[in-house]
């Protein structure tokens, strides 16, 4: 399966809002965005210069699956920059695909924001979300109860950037 990174862009917003919007991906991801317009907006801050957040579609065999983005990027914070992602056709659950993006995902922001450490929260029921980012090199630090949901924070340890 070819599993690739793609640009957001303000109609993948609009899909993603409504795709991940439903009970089954609410039970394993907490979504900020309560409105359409309220994901609009906070995708258009991720566009100007001062952003402080980033994200990828998730493309597999050519198809939107799912979105993949960093937020609270900042290298004078630890962690630097906190991850999450979701594929929201559960039919593409189990197949891989998360691991992969991933893996790609954190090529790509640890270079180009010069990460140390990258944080992520996720419910611990979510074992397959565990699974996903100990795969790629994610340590579980704590583990906690957050509005009545036993909750894991894990962190990464990027790789040193190269010195020229």
């Amino acid at each position: 399966m070819d599993i690739r990174l793609g640009d957001r862009t303000a109609e993948t917003v609009r899909i993603y809002f409504k795709k991940a919007n439903t009970p089954e991906i609410k039970t394993v991801l907490l979504q900020k965005a309560q409105t359409e317009e309220e994901a609009l907006t906070d995708y258009r801050k991720t566009l100007l210069p001062t952003a402080d957040s980033y994200g990828k579609t998730i493309i597999a065999d050519g198809d939107y699956i799912g979105d993949i983005w960093c937020y609270c990027i900042g290298a004078g914070k630890e962690p630097n920059a906190m991850l999450s992602y979701c594929i929201f056709e559960t039919s593409y659950w189990g197949h891989g695909i998360a691991t992969k993006a991933v893996s790609l995902f954190l090529k790509e922001i640890q270079d180009r924001y010069a990460l140390s450490t990258i944080g992520a929260f996720t419910f611990s029921q979510n074992t397959a979300s565990i699974r996903v980012l100990e795969k790629n090199g994610f340590t579980v630090l704590e583990e906690f109860s957050e509005g009545g949901r036993a909750s894991k924070y894990l962190q990464y340890t990027c790789r040193p950037l190269r010195q020229f």
